[in-house]
């Protein structure tokens, strides 16, 4: 977890952001996910070729051109690998909870096993030739 004393951009101190690529169909079908189950709507999303998105990883130091894990911001902390993922679905109701149990992996395993997934995402899952765009009902969804 990265931590900065400044709010990042457009971030207010308790929204809860996922940042993903988005041209990856794995994050795609991963952001339907969390349209579709985070029912409360704790969760903005945001790609990262995105303006919005772009401004948040160069605020947390990682590159705006090259994207090797989803990231979590929680007003101004930054979750990456699968920590993010831990704590999205620590947020979402049950039985996505049920999956906060698997926490109790070493870091660098579980970190392991996300990393041969996000690495190879392209290679295993394919990838769009451009950013979908939100449905036009999803739009409030969305990091603007």
């Amino acid at each position: 977890m990265k931590t900065t004393e400044a709010m990042p951009p457009l971030i207010k101190k308790d929204d809860r952001v996922i940042l993903f690529d988005g041209v990856c169909k794995l994050c795609n079908a991963w952001s339907n996910f969390i349209i579709k189950h985070d029912v409360q709507k704790k969760f903005k999303l945001a790609s990262v070729q995105s303006d919005e998105g772009k401004a948040l990883l160069i605020h947390f130091g990682y590159p705006a051109e090259f994207y090797e894990t989803m990231l979590v911001v929680i007003g101004n902390r930054c979750f990456e690998k699968s920590d993010a993922f831990f704590t999205v679905m620590g947020q979402l109701n049950f039985p996505w909870k049920l999956l906060t149990i698997f926490r109790v992996i070493p870091l660098f395993l579980r970190n392991w096993l996300y990393d041969r997934i996000a690495l190879n995402r392209y290679a295993i899952f394919g990838k769009y030739d451009f950013c979908s765009l939100p449905l036009p009902d999803h739009g409030e969804r969305y990091l603007r």
